[in-house]
């Protein structure tokens, strides 16, 4: 038996980067920023074709390095609970490790982009 090649796809990757940084304290979403709009349009229109339910993954943007390690960008909206830096740095180690237990790749780098902070009560 010949051994053939897996692929993990951008969207697997994607999906599994949202879950996890959807659920670390003082997140309120992932939200795609401008660049992330465009590509959730044309991401969503062929889902549509196809008949297939869209996963989530918009605010996510997953490339890969040549040596096939995977870089991950994240937008997101916080909730003002917590200081921005600290959660933006849970969001990276999150998701960084939910990726790499999640698909076996080597991740190498998660990048976090605070879009909004919603304010509640004040600052």
């Amino acid at each position: 038996m010949t051994i053939g090649e897996w692929v993990i796809g951008e969207p697997v990757v994607a999906a599994v980067a949202a879950a996890a940084a959807a659920g670390v304290p003082g997140v309120a979403r992932v939200e795609p920023g401008l660049f992330g709009l465009v590509g959730s349009l044309g991401r969503t229109l062929r889902q549509q074709v196809k008949g297939l339910d869209p996963a989530p993954t918009e605010g996510v943007r997953v490339s890969f390095d040549p040596d096939e390690r995977v870089r991950v960008d994240v937008d997101l909206v916080l909730t003002g609970a917590g200081q921005v830096a600290a959660v933006a740095q849970a969001v990276q180690r999150t998701v960084a490790k939910a990726v790499a237990e999640a698909t076996g790749l080597a991740v190498a780098a998660v990048s976090v982009a605070v879009l909004d902070v919603e304010q509640r009560g004040g600052w």
